[in-house]
């Protein structure tokens, strides 16, 4: 019995650790897209918003963060939440995705915390950034960066999510992303 439950917890966090790196990937694909028919280069050389940030051990067990910017294409596209961005969720016709490890909230003191809680971070249709939990039992996130950018502007991120169940599971899933639209 004790094995079967073992098992199911494995698997549910295999799939929520799927479900979050996806997101991940969908934003770091669509990092620096510029829609052809804007006006408005938003990334150059001097821009103060960087298609990719990336900042190091500065979360929840010494965990990565991530900010992704790009412009909105001309079709349907989504945050991380799965709302649908519209120009009302931009900042200087820039939509912006986050990811980040926080300690986990709202837990009763003295109460076993079960890892931090994976955060996405998307702009609210006033334009300010939202955080908002998208799952908990999160050990760490960890983003590398993977040689430079090719003659083709990719680059490419090794991202390793840890996942706990509190108790005796730690599981480290672990992903390659290529960029697509990097200036």
């Amino acid at each position: 019995m004790a094995k079967q439950i073992q098992y199911e917890k494995t698997q549910a966090l295999a799939t929520e650790a799927e479900r979050a790196l996806e997101l991940i990937g969908r934003a770091i694909r669509m990092a620096g897209y510029q829609n052809i028919k804007s006006n408005n280069s938003s990334f150059g050389r001097n821009s103060s918003h960087p298609p990719i940030e990336i900042q190091k051990r500065n979360g929840y067990q010494r965990s990565d963060s991530l900010v992704i910017r790009h412009q909105l294409s001309d079709g349907i596209d989504f945050d991380c939440l799965g709302n649908v961005l519209t120009s009302e969720r931009t900042k200087n016709d820039l939509a912006l995705q986050g990811f980040l490890v926080n300690q986990q909230a709202g837990v009763a003191k003295g109460a076993k915390v079960n890892g931090g809680s994976l955060m996405c971070q998307s702009l609210d249709r006033q334009g300010r950034i939202q955080n908002t939990t998208l799952m908990n039992g999160i050990n760490a996130l960890r983003i590398e960066g993977l040689g430079a950018q090719s003659s083709l502007g990719q680059r490419s991120f090794r991202i390793t999510l840890e996942m706990t169940d509190g108790a005796m599971i730690q599981k480290a899933f672990e992903r390659t992303f290529t960029t697509r639209n990097l200036p």
